[in-house]
C-alpha cells in the first residue's frame, strides 16, 4: 500500500489525464506521461500513448454527449490513478522516490502554462514556395536544397 502523499500524487495524475484531454495541453502532456510510463521502453512507452488516446477520445465523445461526461470522467480518472498506483508499488524505495518526483515535476509543468515568449507557435509569417515548417521540443530537421534534395 502507498503513502497517503504517493496516492494522492497518482490522484493528481489521473486528474491531470482527464482535465488536459482534448485541450492544447494534451499533446504535451500525453508525451510526458507516457515516457515516465515507459521508463525507457519504447514498447511501453508506444502501449502508453495508445492508452491515453483511447482515454482522451472517450473523455472527448462523452463531453460532447449524452450528459454521461462526469461519469466517463470520474472513470478515467480512476483508472489513471490505479495505472500510476499499480506503477509505483512495482517500484523499489529508491526507484519509488525517484518516479514520485518525477511525476511531481511533470504535473507540475502540465499545471503550468508556458508564457507566451516560451510557448511554441507561429503568427504572421508569410511563406512564398517551397517551405519547410516545423513547431515543438526535441524535433530535428534537416533541410537540403540542390539537386540531391
Amino acid at each position: 500500500m502507498l503513502a497517503e502523499a504517493l496516492t494522492a500524487l497518482a490522484a493528481a495524475g489521473g486528474a491531470a489525464v482527464v482535465q488536459a484531454a482534448g485541450t492544447d495541453a494534451w499533446e504535451g502532456l500525453r508525451g510526458r506521461l507516457a515516457r515516465w510510463f515507459g521508463r525507457g521502453d519504447a514498447q511501453r512507452e508506444r502501449d502508453e500513448l495508445e492508452r491515453l488516446d483511447r482515454s482522451a477520445a472517450e473523455v472527448t465523445a462523452a463531453a460532447e454527449g449524452d450528459g454521461t461526461a462526469d461519469r466517463v470522467r470520474a472513470r478515467q480518472e480512476v483508472a489513471w490513478q490505479t495505472r500510476i498506483e499499480t506503477l509505483l508499488e512495482g517500484l523499489d524505495d529508491g526507484q519509488r522516490t525517484e518516479a514520485a518526483a518525477l511525476l511531481e515535476e511533470l504535473l507540475e509543468q502540465a499545471a503550468t502554462p508556458p508564457s507566451p515568449d516560451e510557448a511554441p507557435g507561429v503568427s504572421g509569417n508569410t511563406f512564398n514556395g517551397p517551405t519547410a515548417f516545423q513547431v515543438g521540443d526535441n524535433n530535428r530537421q534537416d533541410v537540403r536544397f540542390g539537386p540531391r534534395a
